[in-house]
């Protein structure tokens, strides 16, 4: 079975105004990169598993995360 996820968020006000105002204060950050470090965030904090397929999951989230926490600006 395959699973696809696609992501359409309405998120509060309060957290868009945070976030628009973050992103004004941080150029090298843009939307998807602070999305992508958030959800990464998430995912490593509640994913609890011990199968070999859930440890492959939290190294590559683990990845997504380093990468968008550290990626340089182009």
């Amino acid at each position: 079975m395959s699973t696809t996820v696609s992501i359409l968020a309405e998120i509060p006000e309060d957290l868009h105004l945070s976030l628009t105002s973050y992103l004004e204060g941080h150029p090298d950050w843009d939307q998807d990169r602070a999305f992508s470090a958030a959800l990464s965030l998430f995912l490593l904090q509640n994913g609890h598993s011990n199968s070999l397929e859930a440890s492959r999951n939290y190294r590559r989230t683990a990845r997504v995360y380093l990468d968008s926490l550290f990626k340089q600006p182009v």
